[in-house]
């Protein structure tokens, strides 16, 4: 009993700190890579940053929200160059990038490239199917009993 518990204490840990699974990690891990790889090679993405604007009603003018996104921006590196301590100075600096990155994500346009059904459902298949097993790979494996021991326990003599 003593020696299966030090076998158990010094044995091999594998993924997520649980015995086992470290093949199971690998062959997952290659799948969603793979089917990652593949999905985003078939995707296009194209973007014009805040190309769309918004028209000023009476003077049929468009105008675009990138210098005005800029502005929280600038404030607050201007605060932060007066005294780098300056909270409001940081908080401006950072909703100025947040509003930047925000007006970038929102303007992209993303398409998917066409392609046959087989393709699509083999670009799914591993990235899923990978990720799933990267998951499972996660949980414990349970030991395999022996296969002289009783597998219902000690059996009552008559």
């Amino acid at each position: 009993m003593d020696s299966q518990k030090q076998e158990k204490q010094h044995g091999f840990v594998g993924a997520g700190g649980t015995p086992g699974g470290v093949g199971i990690f690998l062959i997952g891990f290659a799948m969603a890579c793979m089917g990652g790889w593949l999905l985003t090679n078939q995707v296009t993405v194209s973007s014009e940053y805040f190309a769309s604007g918004f028209m000023v009603p009476f003077m049929n003018y468009r105008m675009h929200a990138f210098g005005l996104s800029l502005i929280p921006f600038i404030a607050g590196i201007g605060f932060l160059f007066f005294d780098a301590k300056s909270v409001a100075g940081w908080l401006l600096t950072i909703a100025g990038l947040v509003i930047i990155l925000a007006g970038i994500l929102l303007t992209l346009h993303i398409f998917f490239q066409p392609t046959s059904l087989f393709n699509t459902l083999l670009m799914l298949v591993l990235l899923f199917g990978g990720l799933g097993l990267v998951l499972r790979s996660l949980k414990p494996i349970p030991a395999r009993l022996p296969e002289d021991s009783p597998k219902d326990g000690p059996k009552p003599e008559a």
